[in-house]
């Protein structure tokens, strides 16, 4: 662990806000070109057809159109992070509304509407299967004929050819079946989740240059620029080589925005127009049709003790991937049900699915697969402690890990702060308060390791004495460019002014090295880099140093930015004069693998108090308490900033939000229907930091907190509502329609 200077920890502004909030910072939709055309594509009004023709000659006529590509022109072409079952355009079948046809460059927007609306599709319509359940029967309509043949499936897929079933993830120990024996009383409950958009306000934008040379210049709103370059290059036929992916600010992810998208269709109508081409997503073609947050049913089984012992634990998540899989990298499957064991449990089986159905593909939300199976789990543990009638927070503290104790899943964490969080937020809640009538209180825990990965960086000592980081990242919001500016002061023990950040693109390096955001990894790789990367530079200053004041490398002694030579009267060189001495700016290149550090987690906490009107059913969120266990705080104005946005934009998936599905067509097309929280939806927030912690994987002992505090609320709100007015909603949003049926039910 490196000793932390006072720019760690420090509340220093971002890097970019400055450019950010004057509107000089540059996204992927403020790139343009004078001779750039504007692309438009068009989608299947089918769930399941196939395509019988195709004609694109009205559209042809159309004033200022350059380019038409159909999926019949441009066959056999797949993208997808991990499996690659996404057809840049359909040229066989359609598999869901939405699904890309054909597209249309012309001289404005307008004008390729115009052409778009005119192309002649002829489909045959096919049987469709929109529920995951439905799509798992024997005699459900078959979505894809041979998925373990596409490129990049899992080597055990496990569904024979022609099925729905994709894969499957499991997790456990000890004996399932023993456990359940043991117990004195079994419980099983069902929970859905629905599909939830990530809710960024910038939508997704593409432009494909390609130069004189065959060069492929290339900007895109991704978090992942080296992973969308390699979908990109695969999807078009091209070499990666070919492409260079230029670095744009992106107006938020969450997890939405690292594929390739539609750089592809940019290509292609680029290529025939032999000008760029340029598309810029609408926010109904985002809420219809680009990867948000899978539908879900997550079924729990539990053993318990009469004492309030867990015995054992099964969790089954099965998740509605959509018509296609090709968003997910890794297995192309979800990890939650995993991920929902901050408990003691001897006996577990935990199992998560991905099952194709006629809807919108699906992709990753903050924390993947993680809200749906806490949402489940942490209801049901209510249900569980109800049914001993033992307090919930009770029944939940006996049955944490401690120091030393094995989760449900065999692991065993050291510095474990399960049981202090949960007293923190029960505490900072006033959980044995009295309350108003009306008045419930929920609580929910989890827990989350930091990421891992790749990471890179060049480290230049300029010759007026301040140092530039460059990267590849980009950053969608977590402020990268403000962890590596602070990381490098304190290591090279100047003033945080004197440090400044660079974001190239692609083509800056000779290797893929950039895993993306996600996964809570990006302060802990890209610190890590960055407190090599110094390491690296003082050594190749102190040779020069050396040099200068005639004396052995291992005589200098650096401090404060400056050289001296231990037990030498000279005059200290600051870093301008060794840099200056050099002839050049001295530049350090570092590239690392940063482990997983499987010892470390952190626990977090949240307590909702809810008020239920019980004339209505509506439900007013008053109060909410976020307690997390943490280690060192880099900067504490980003950590809060994350904590808050996380928790308010589940409050939303809570309460509010829900992308409606009929038939296959999602009904809710813009943010007035799609409704996300605004500042009257926000209650009394309070945020309990519990330190001491010293088993951060980080430099500094620092732990992840992107995907931490966004995880729980739908239980905790849930379970206020139930402790409210005994309404137990196995769904969410908890809406006051929802509620008011249930109070009715009870006979209220």
């Amino acid at each position: 662990m490196a000793k932390t200077s006072p720019i760690i920890g420090a509340n220093v502004g971002r890097v970019e806000g400055a450019d950010k909030v004057s509107g000089q910072a540059i996204y992927g939709a403020d790139v343009h070109f004078a001779d750039a055309l504007w692309g438009k594509i068009l989608r299947s009004p089918y769930p399941h057809a196939r395509i019988k023709n195709i004609d694109t000659s009205k559209a042809w006529k159309v004033e200022g159109v350059k380019a038409i590509v159909t999926g019949k022109d441009e066959p056999e072409h797949y993208q997808g992070k991990s499996i690659r079952d996404i057809p840049v355009m359909c040229w066989d079948k359609v598999r869901y509304v939405g699904d890309k046809v054909a597209a249309v460059a012309a001289e404005s927007r307008d004008a390729a509407e115009e052409a778009v609306n005119l192309i002649d599709v002829e489909y045959e319509q096919l049987p469709a299967v929109f529920d995951v359940l439905e799509a798992m029967k024997p005699d459900a309509p078959i979505l894809h004929d041979n998925a373990p043949g596409y490129d990049g499936a899992p080597a055990d897929i496990m569904a024979p050819a022609g099925g729905n079933v994709l894969n499957k993830l499991t997790f456990g120990k000890g004996d399932i079946e023993k456990g359940f024996a043991e117990a004195d009383l079994v419980l099983e409950h069902t929970f859905r989740m629905p599909i939830h958009h990530q809710g960024y306000l910038e939508p997704q934008s593409f432009l494909v240059k390609i130069d004189d040379d065959g060069k492929v210049n290339a900007w895109a709103s991704t978090k992942g620029p080296f992973g969308t370059r390699g979908q990109f290059a695969k999807a078009a036929g091209i070499p990666a080589s070919q492409i260079r992916l230029q670095a744009v600010h992106v107006g938020a992810d969450f997890g939405g925005k690292s594929g390739a998208g539609e750089l592809p269709i940019c290509y292609f109508l680029a290529k025939q127009a032999k000008r760029p081409v340029k598309i810029v997503l609408t926010h109904t073609e985002e809420l219809t049709a680009m990867n948000p947050d899978h539908y879900t049913v997550v079924r729990v089984k539990t053993g318990v003790k009469r004492d309030g012992r867990m015995t054992a634990r099964y969790l089954q998540a099965i998740h509605g991937t959509g018509a296609y899989a090709g968003m997910k990298p890794g297995r192309a499957s979800i990890g939650g049900a995993g991920s929902a064991t901050p408990y003691k449990i001897d006996n577990s089986y935990m199992e998560a699915l991905q099952v194709y159905t006629n809807t919108v593909p699906c992709g990753f939300w903050r924390a993947p697969g993680a809200i749906q199976a806490v949402f489940a789990s942490e209801s049901h543990m209510d249900l569980i402690a109800k049914e001993l009638k033992m307090d919930p927070a009770k029944f939940r503290m006996m049955n944490l890990i401690g120091e030393g104790e094995v989760n449900a899943l065999g692991k065993t964490w050291s510095g474990v702060k399960a049981k202090e969080t949960l007293k923190a937020a029960l505490d900072a809640a006033g959980w044995k308060s009295p309350k108003r009538p009306n008045v419930g209180r929920g609580v929910a825990m989890y827990e989350r390791g930091t990421g891992a990965g790749k990471a890179w960086v060049n480290l230049t000592a300029e010759a007026d004495g301040t140092l530039t980081v460059f990267t590849v990242a980009g950053d969608q919001g977590t402020g990268l460019q403000t962890v590596l500016c602070q990381t490098v002061a304190a290591e090279m023990q100047v003033p945080y002014e004197n440090v400044r950040c660079h974001i190239g693109n692609t083509a800056d390096v000779s290797y893929s090295v950039d895993v993306g955001f996600g996964g809570s990894r990006s302060t802990n790789i890209n610190s890590a880099v960055a407190f090599q990367a110094s390491a690296e530079l003082r050594k190749k200053l102190n040779a020069q140093a050396a040099k200068l004041l005639d004396c052995g490398e291992d005589q200098i002694v650096y401090k404060n930015g400056k050289f001296s030579a231990n037990g030498k009267k000279s005059r200290p060189l600051g870093l301008s004069d060794v840099v200056k001495a050099s002839g050049a700016p001295v530049t350090v290149s570092v590239e690392t693998e940063v482990p997983r550090k499987g010892s470390s987690t952190s626990f977090i906490a949240q307590v909702a108090e809810v008020e239920v009107d019980p004339e209505t059913g509506r439900v007013k969120l008053n109060k909410f308490v976020s307690a997390h266990d943490v280690g060192t705080i880099i900067n504490p104005l980003g950590h809060q900033g994350q904590i808050d946005g996380e928790a308010i934009m589940a409050i939303g998936s809570s309460l509010m939000e829900e992308l409606i599905d009929d038939q296959g067509k999602i009904t809710t097309t813009n943010l007035g229907e799609y409704k996300i929280p605004n500042i009257l939806d926000i209650p009394k927030f309070k945020t309990v930091l519990v330190k001491g912690g010293k088993n951060g994987p980080g430099p500094y002992e620092a732990k992840g907190i992107g995907e931490h505090a966004n995880v729980t609320p739908p239980a905790a709100i849930a379970n206020a509502v139930h402790d409210a007015c005994g309404v137990r909603l196995f769904d969410v949003p908890v809406t006051a329609e929802k509620v008011y049926r249930g109070l009715r039910e009870n006979g209220r």
